[in-house]
């Protein structure tokens, strides 16, 4: 390498793709700063009108102030003293991207690393808004079988959709990073699969590194003596990343899913299996009213989609300040 990057660097995916465990691995390299989920990124930006004029220190503070005690952020999980976060904040370059990098660059300094990521499996369909935030952010996109993730997404307590959701929401996650492969090139999108992850950590680690312009570190495969500090043992469903990457769950929704599920998650998301190299069983076909039900909700999603898309044209054209961050590049330093 001739130049260290300081790029930001997102991960996504589908829920249950094992994002966690990336991020985790992530934190361990010597020079990457990667928090639990943090769910201040986006939501900053969809408010970003309210806290008007940026050049205005007072709506610097009042941005600031949201960020870090807002009721809908995790700011806390940082460990960060939040009076010093909005005072630099306050002194940083007055656009939203800027503001937000400040507190990525104050967690990655707390924990003596130049560079810092964020994880959020549904950045998948805010890559458009991030890019606008981060120009220069790299993107590593985590697939996991498609039969896998469903059946996992659909035991946990915290989704509230059911097979047609989740199944409709691995399609859509891989659909874009199938997009966002050939939009972005190969310099700032980087796709792989979670089975390959756990098969061989050192291997997918080595290559990811390369992508990020990192050397690699052996340390990245020992992320489960940081996540047994990290991860509270409340979420059980984050457990796995308490142990060393193994193979255990792969094929797991052969037993978690009833016949007319797998047959129909099966069918529907055939071509995305294989094209990211999964196997097909020989299945049923699925009745047709479970078909009905599954292209009803994705007609309905398609509407939202472009209906949200034409929302956040309109709010562009009213925002008072450039959005992009001023701090992250190889010339910004940490």
């Amino acid at each position: 390498m001739t130049t260290e990057s300081c790029r930001p660097i997102f991960v996504l995916g589908c829920p249950r793709s094992g994002t966690t465990l990336l991020q985790q691995m992530l934190h361990s390299h010597r020079r990457i700063a990667f928090p639990s989920e943090t769910r201040f990124v986006h939501t900053s930006y969809a408010a970003r009108h309210e806290f008007g004029d940026l050049e205005r220190p007072e709506n610097r503070r009042a941005l600031a102030e949201w960020i870090t005690k807002g009721e809908d952020t995790k700011f806390k999980v940082l460990k960060l003293d939040t009076a010093d976060v909005v005072e630099e904040i306050v002194h940083a370059p007055p656009t939203l991207g800027s503001a937000l990098a400040t507190v990525f660059r104050a967690y990655a300094r707390r924990h003596g690393k130049p560079r810092w990521g964020d994880k959020r499996p549904s950045y998948f369909r805010r890559v458009p808004t991030l890019r606008r935030m981060f120009p220069d952010a790299q993107f590593v996109h985590l697939v996991r079988d498609g039969r896998d993730a469903v059946s996992s997404l659909t035991r946990m307590p915290w989704f509230d959709g059911d097979i047609y959701a989740a199944a409709l929401t691995w399609r859509e996650a891989v659909d874009t990073g199938r997009r966002l492969q050939t939009r972005l090139g190969p310099g700032t999108f980087y796709e792989f699969r979670y089975e390959d992850l756990v098969a061989e950590p050192e291997d997918a680690l080595v290559k990811l590194c390369a992508f990020l312009g990192e050397e690699y570190d052996p340390e990245m495969t020992k992320a489960y003596q940081h996540a047994r500090q990290t991860v509270p043992s409340t979420r059980i469903w984050h457990l796995n990343t308490h142990e060393a990457a193994n193979t255990r769950h792969i094929g797991a929704w052969r037993e978690r899913m009833e016949d007319w599920e797998a047959d129909l998650v099966e069918h529907v998301l055939a071509d995305r299996l294989l094209q990211h190299g999964y196997e097909l069983t020989e299945g049923d076909r699925p009745s047709a009213a479970n078909l009905a039900a599954f292209h009803r909700l994705a007609a309905h999603r398609w509407r939202s989609r472009h209906a949200h898309a034409v929302m956040d044209r309109l709010a562009q054209a009213r925002e008072p300040n450039p959005v992009a961050s001023r701090l992250t590049g190889p010339a910004s330093g940490a």
